[in-house]
């Protein structure tokens, strides 16, 4: 269950928090429709299996190395700790300013290949996790994976739903309030990474 909440939370944060794969499954939505806006949306699914599996592997060979894995869980906290206070910044998106020129479900699947998101994701904050789950077993680990791309998936889904629907949600309150709630839930994850970093470092009780 705490792998699933973890995958929930994380999932629901990036797939709100503005970037390069929400301005495309914005700018598609608004120039051709939902359902290409939905293409984009699903292209995670894509490109991020070649993520997970090098970075489980490097840190399958880094198992023994409590020093390496306590600095990768403070990097990772900082990676959290930096979207929680960007989700609080937020004031909205301008549906206008999405004018990327028109955009495909290949073009979305670069995009977010080529964006530094999901590696230092996966480097920092997803393969410690799913490692971890997988001493309780293989299905944690699978839990903490399917319910963090079903939350990010679903979340552009659903603002590729809204957008369709009504394009002042991106600019108006409701959408402010989401992420600034998800970041403070990003935050107080940022601080329990660092526990488990000094942890594993030494520099604080157990």
């Amino acid at each position: 269950m705490h792998d699933l909440i973890l995958g929930i939370l994380l999932g629901v944060s990036a797939g709100f928090a503005p970037g390069p794969v929400l301005t495309l499954v914005i700018s598609e939505t608004l120039r051709h429709g939902v359902r290409s806006g939905i293409r984009v949306a699903i292209a995670p699914l894509f490109t991020d299996l070649p993520i997970i599996l090098v970075t489980l592997l490097v840190l399958s060979r880094l198992s023994g190395l409590d020093a390496i894995l306590g600095g990768i869980s403070i990097a990772g906290g900082l990676f959290v700790l930096w979207m929680g206070v960007e989700s609080l910044r937020v004031e909205g998106m301008d549906p206008q300013q999405a004018s990327t020129p028109p955009q495909s479900l290949i073009k979305g699947m670069l995009a977010n290949a080529l964006s530094p998101h999901p590696y230092l994701f996966w480097l920092t904050v997803g393969a410690p996790i799913t490692t971890e789950a997988m001493q309780s077993g293989i299905g944690a680990a699978a839990r903490f994976i399917v319910s963090f791309y079903a939350a990010l998936v679903g979340s552009k889904i659903l603002l590729a739903l809204i957008t369709g629907r009504s394009r002042a949600f991106l600019a108006g309150r409701l959408y402010r309030n989401i992420l600034r709630l998800l970041g403070l839930m990003l935050i107080l994850l940022a601080f329990l990474l660092f526990q488990d970093g000094f942890e594993r470092l030494g520099a604080c009780p157990t």
